[in-house]
């Protein structure tokens, strides 16, 4: 009865999204409506309410939607979608003020000599605007109202001129700052969580241990991080529509001429260009950039777009009006004081002590005051003209209340499709296809591209990712990312505002295109840019760092960068290490280091020191070791993955059939009425089944699979082992030597401290004891400054105490021990420091960014580089599982 209730639950949403109910009631009123039959029919046929429902009962289910939203929405740390009003609003801001307009008739001059140069002209505003605004419908009228005409004028091809405007609106969706993409995010941020719950039980069923490593775990996303994964696939994107423009110029000439300007090429011209060009990018390098930096947030850079985004609304909706730049200038005085007084100053107010930290404070209040007017008075002028101001206000309320509803009723909807067993239901479909991950994924491709024909991005953002996602990202196998998940579900999402016979772009364009264009002449234009579109879905599903890497880059090398020893990190590092050693500088430095005589050095140092060496001999050895180790699991993977596959596909098909047994035994036991017999012994009879069909499917698993699984296993961990032995004795081997490094180094300090040692002897004879202690142990915390000095400090230690107990004799007796340390330092110091520093050094040197690369604090740019590469491919963890 599930899946009759699963179907109504379908049916009603499809029927309401078909009849053009509004989203925002359709998708909570068909889960409450479906909840409702389910419970009135257990009530009314078996009754118990909840005999419908896969789990848990009507009351729990109706509930789950509103308070996982509000769970979800409420924490401190879940700001995602604040960003949301803030970009809606500088979009709107840009568009009621006519930058778009500007952008077009200017760019189409500047690329209108070119061939296809009106179509290349508006790809180019596209992206622009979808930098700025991210808003579609305003984007494909603005150019179907300014750039359609010129270019049927110029004899255009209408299906290609529409085709152009329809696409290159359409990559507000992909191109950030982007709804969807934080859409997107918000969604996998809770995907993830999933996704790791599931890959922790299945490495458990798997391999029977409690834990997982978090190595093997699954990562999340951020709205930031997607920003930075989407941009480099909408630059492609960009790229792909301006090549198809220019080839079918080349090669249809007549129906994307070249348009000469009628004008000059002068400086007024230029300036024109410059005036039009450089706010638009200044601001899309304020919002994209300080992201890209790691400088803002999302939510901060936001803030920054829509105060960008009034300010030039400011002047724009001003136009011909005397002083109508004096508010963008004093906006930009602002933010280059505040600018100077950032990187002249210290701007901590509680910790400003000087008159100089009170300077730079009073320069950036000045700056902020500054700016906050220049904010007030584009404000003042955007609600005077127009009511421009109070109209986008009132339109980012609606569509940020828009969002949120649709967000709501998705999250109950949600709750409604798992009451009925729907997640389980479509990820025992998926997991049963053939063809691991990739058959999975592209079905899922599949499916979201044919909802694009009938539902919005938001529709499908909302209530197909949640279902879907978890699935894909808990598979080992592939081991996406969910940031490259989110980008590709993006670009397929892109897709629905093209795709006959409810593409959004296509209503749009229709409504301000001539009579002239007919509307089998759209829906014929945007066929190649949906080509494109999925040309660039395939380009990206196939090379995951044109997505992952600039994430990766920003993170590594920002300041919060994770340390070395970052449990992701260790793969990549071994690989960066083995690079670093195969130049043989490092086994160099250490036989020059062999050849050093270590008597000089006191037994523990020398111990130490020899300890160290041996350790880089291993770590050496076991880089070879980790290749050979490598080398073969590749080799044994290719004839074990399909057994493992298979085992696995077996296994879980066994567990879900006991599951299912287990559940029926309980149903079987609570059912003692005996009116419920025949419903009792129907129930009896699916349970034979199933435990005969899991003893069927325990003989399907081949016998020499224990074997083969013991010996793939030797390998694995024997290649394991190899690593551990690697990174143990790579950081014995530089930590060590750098300890006595550090010991050799401090010979200067450590002679600095004699004149004070010497006159503690007065203090010890003469001092009061309380006054006696105080400065011994002031003299030990300058002890602690220098390495290698614990035997002087054990000695003073001991005369400290003796002072304070009155025993004046044994704490001299306990200084002269004190002085007899020091003097015997002081003599093996300098000869280490004449033999011993200098190769030392240079072995330290030497092996700090290979074997000692996990100890060191933080990465360097050259490492956080390579990391950033190597992460940024999917690697297969299949064969941990």
């Amino acid at each position: 009865m599930e899946l009759f209730f699963l179907l109504i639950l379908v049916l009603l949403m499809g029927t309401a999204l078909g009849s053009g109910y509004p989203v925002a009631f359709a998708l909570p009123g068909a889960a409450i409506i479906s909840i409702g039959l389910a419970a009135g029919a257990g009530y009314l046929f078996a009754g118990n309410a909840d005999a419908y429902f896969h789990s848990g009962g009507p009351s729990e289910w109706l509930s789950a939607g509103v308070l996982n939203l509000r769970g979800v929405y409420w924490e401190v740390e879940r700001d995602t979608l604040i960003a949301i009003p803030l970009f809606i609003f500088m979009g709107l801001m840009l568009q009621r003020s006519k930058i778009a307009e500007d952008l077009l008739v200017t760019m189409a001059q500047l690329f209108g000599p070119v061939p296809g140069g009106l179509g290349i002209s508006v790809v180019f505003v596209g992206a622009l605007l979808a930098a700025t605004t991210g808003i579609v419908g305003a984007t494909v009228v603005a150019m179907g109202l300014i750039s359609l005409p010129a270019m049927l004028r110029n004899n255009y091809s209408a299906p290609l001129a529409t085709g152009t405007i329809s696409a290159s609106g359409t990559l507000g969706q992909i191109i950030p700052p982007s709804i969807v993409l934080i859409i997107l995010a918000d969604q996998l941020a809770s995907a993830t969580d999933q996704a790791s719950t599931a890959r922790k039980a299945l490495h458990k069923a798997a391999t029977g241990e409690i834990s997982m490593p978090s190595e093997f775990d699954v990562s999340s996303t951020s709205a930031g991080e997607m920003f930075l994964g989407a941009f480099v696939p909408g630059m492609v994107l960009v790229g792909l529509y301006m090549a198809y423009i220019l080839i079918f110029a080349l090669i249809r000439p007549k129906s994307a001429p070249a348009v000469h300007y009628e004008g000059k090429f002068d400086g007024r011209f230029w300036v024109t260009v410059a005036l039009t060009l450089i706010p638009p990018l200044a601001l899309i390098f304020l919002v994209l950039g300080s992201i890209i930096a790691g400088i803002a947030t999302v939510n901060q850079a936001g803030a920054v777009g829509a105060a960008g985004a009034l300010v030039m609304a400011g002047y724009r909706l001003y136009e011909g009006e005397k002083g109508k730049y004096v508010p963008a200038l004093m906006a930009i005085a602002g933010i280059a004081i505040i600018s100077f007084a950032l990187s002249n100053y210290s701007m901590n107010v509680k910790a400003a002590t000087t008159s100089e930290d009170f300077t730079g404070i009073t320069i950036g209040a000045v700056g902020a005051v500054i700016l906050v007017l220049a904010l007030i008075w584009s404000g003042i002028r955007t609600l005077r003209i127009d009511g421009t101001l109070q109209g986008v206000m009132l339109e980012t309320a609606k569509t940020t209340s828009l969002v949120f509803i649709i967000l709501l009723g998705a999250a109950m909807l949600t709750a409604a499709f798992r009451a009925f067993g729907g997640e389980e239901l479509v990820r025992e479909f998926l997991n049963s296809l053939p063809g691991g991950f990739w058959t999975k994924f592209i079905i899922v491709m599949a499916v979201i591209f044919i909802l694009g024909f009938f539902l919005d991005f938001i529709e499908i953002a909302v209530v197909v990712v949640p279902i879907v996602a978890p699935i894909l990202l808990a598979d080992p196998s592939a081991n996406i990312t969910a940031v490259w998940l989110g980008v590709m579900i993006g670009l397929n999402i892109q897709t629905s505002f093209l795709t006959p016979p409810f593409g959004f772009a296509l209503f749009y364009l229709r409504g301000v295109a001539p009579s002239s264009v007919r509307t089998l002449q759209i829906y014929k234009g945007v066929i190649p840019f949906i080509a494109l579109q999925l040309l660039a879905l395939g380009i990206v599903g196939a090379t995951p760092q044109l997505v992952n890497y600039l994430p990766n880059r920003v993170s590594l090398l920002s300041d919060s960068a994770p340390p070395p020893r970052n449990p992701r990190f260790q793969y990549c590092l071994d690989a960066y290490s083995a690079e670093q050693a195969a130049d043989g500088q490092e086994r160099a430095a250490l036989e020059r280091m062999r050849a050093q005589d270590l008597a000089v050095l006191p037994d523990d140092l020398a111990d130490d020191l020899g300890d160290a060496l041996d350790s880089a001999d291993t770590a050496l050895t076991s880089l070879d070791e980790i290749e050979t180790t490598y080398a073969a699991v590749r080799e044994a993977a290719v004839e074990f993955r399909p057994k493992l596959a298979n085992v696995r596909r077996i296994e879980r098909d066994i567990r879900n059939l006991e599951e299912e047994a287990e559940d029926l035994e309980t149903t079987i036991q609570r059912m003692r009425d005996p009116a419920l017999a025949d419903r009792r012994a129907e129930l009896q009879e699916r349970l034979d089944r199933d435990i005969a069909e899991i003893e069927e499917l325990r003989a399907t698993i081949p016998d020499s699979w224990q074997d083969d699984y013991a010996e793939f296993s030797e390998l694995i961990n024997a290649e394991l082992a190899a690593r551990n032995t690697y990174r143990r004795n790579a950081d014995s081997a530089y930590e060590d030597a750098a300890d006595v490094l550090a010991v050799l180094e401090g010979n200067e300090a450590f002679a600095a401290l004699e004149a004070e040692l010497q006159d503690l002897r007065q203090v010890i004879e003469t001092a009061e004891p309380a006054a006696g202690e105080e400065t011994i142990d002031a003299f030990e915390d300058r002890l602690d400054e220098v390495a290698g000095t614990r035997d002087i400090k054990r000695s003073l230690s001991r005369a400290r105490r003796s002072l304070g107990d009155g025993e004046r004799e044994e704490a001299m007796a306990e200084y002269e021990d004190a002085l007899q340390a020091y003097a015997e330092q002081q003599e093996w110091r300098r000869a280490a420091a004449s033999e011993l520093q200098e190769p030392l050094s240079a072995y330290v040197d030497a092996i700090r960014g290979s074997l000692g690369v996990r100890v060191q604090d933080t990465l360097t740019r050259e490492q956080a580089l390579y990391l950033a590469r190597c992460q940024s491919d999917h690697r297969d963890l299949s064969l941990n599982f």
